[in-house]
């Protein structure tokens, strides 16, 4: 979802390398300090390795084009240090689900968990360890969020509503990764579930929080948060649906290849409950037979893909994404941030919704 177009004076490309740049600053500190008092190394190494991988820094743009929709001329260091603090918040998100999801590879690279367990062999305690190597790493990321977010210079006033907007998004993760590691019990074919599940573990954490976040660096309002809410929801929904179709089906362009990690692990995904809602009863148990299955290959994921489009679910899913993009649009056109601002969320918006990579 990265972006390097100038968009009517917000240089989007230039602000992930300032974000990236403050990253850098901050993790050298911390291999530093690791050095200095024979910590090891490895740790910062995994980190920094973790994000220049990839990574489309969404959550960071997010942050501060809603620092400049609602007039932040001043304080730049503070948001682009708020936005970098996100994306190791981030890192430790994904590196934590990949360890719950068991996943094998993450950007392309064996997810960190993996990648420390291969350092210690194949068997069963080497899989333990490297779980929990990982983990660690993961908690360690989350601290360091917090640390480079407090270094923010903000005033009382404004470092109370960051702050809290802050721990709300962190709450609303750990409930949304509850909800989908427990499943709390709902079948799979409940779309309203699988909504729910990627509104608090997508949809706050990756639009809706960002741009408060940059807004409260600003000193904005309540109003401009709750419109905030009104677009950002949607479009973290829509992002994720997205993402969920990329999983299985690839891109259009090639640039995405269907996958099977979604389908290995069985994820509640709209994609599935649709499936699950529209396929006839035959087709509807020969996706409950395959998918979750560890050992699926790629002609039962072929199966698995044809049902999905002969019930009508990828169209469907299609049309939830467009509906929710067309949501965001009446919100910004009520809103009528200032253009450049209004020009880059609709950018953003864009690539949000139809991203092949």
């Amino acid at each position: 979802m990265q972006s390097t177009r100038v968009t009517r004076g917000i240089d989007l490309g230039a602000v992930r390398e300032q974000v990236d740049a403050v990253l850098e600053d901050f993790l050298a500190g911390k291999a530093r300090t690791a050095a200095g008092r024979g910590h090891p190394p490895e740790v910062v190494r995994t980190v920094r390795d973790f994000l220049a991988s990839g990574g489309k820094r969404i959550r960071a743009l997010l942050c501060v084009v809603g620092w400049h929709a609602s007039g932040g001329h001043t304080d730049r260091a503070a948001v682009l240090r708020v936005a970098a603090s996100l994306e190791l918040f981030v890192a430790f998100a994904l590196i934590h689900d990949d360890i719950m999801d068991d996943s094998a590879s993450r950007r392309g690279r064996p997810a960190v968990h993996r990648a420390m367990r291969a350092r210690l062999g194949d068997d069963e305690r080497a899989a333990r360890l490297g779980a929990g190597g990982a983990l660690l790493v993961g908690n360690l990321a989350l601290m360091w969020a917090q640390e480079l977010l407090h270094t923010a210079r903000l005033d009382t006033g404004r470092h109370r509503v960051v702050h809290g907007l802050y721990d709300a998004m962190l709450e609303e993760v750990m409930y949304g990764q509850y909800l989908d590691v427990m499943g709390t019990g709902r079948s799979a074919d409940d779309i309203e579930a699988a909504l729910e599940i990627i509104r608090y573990k997508t949809a706050t954490a990756t639009v809706e929080r960002p741009l408060q976040l940059g807004a409260a660096v600003a000193g904005a309002g309540e109003a401009t948060l709750d419109v905030f809410t009104r677009l950002g929801l949607p479009l973290g929904e829509a992002f994720q649906i997205r993402d969920d179709l990329l999983d299985v089906f690839g891109s259009p362009d090639g640039r995405c290849a269907p996958g099977l990690s979604d389908l290995r692990e069985g994820k509640r995904t709209v994609l599935l409950a649709l499936g699950l809602q529209r396929a006839d009863p035959v087709r509807r148990e020969r996706l409950r037979r395959l998918v979750g299955r560890p050992d699926l290959g790629e002609r039962e994921a072929a199966e698995v893909r044809a049902v999905l489009e002969a019930s009508g679910a990828r169209e469907h899913a299609e049309r939830m994404i467009t509906s929710r993009y067309e949501q965001v649009l009446r919100a910004l056109d009520a809103a009528a941030f200032p253009e450049a601002a209004d020009r880059a969320l609709r950018d953003l918006a864009v690539t949000a919704t139809r991203y092949t990579s």
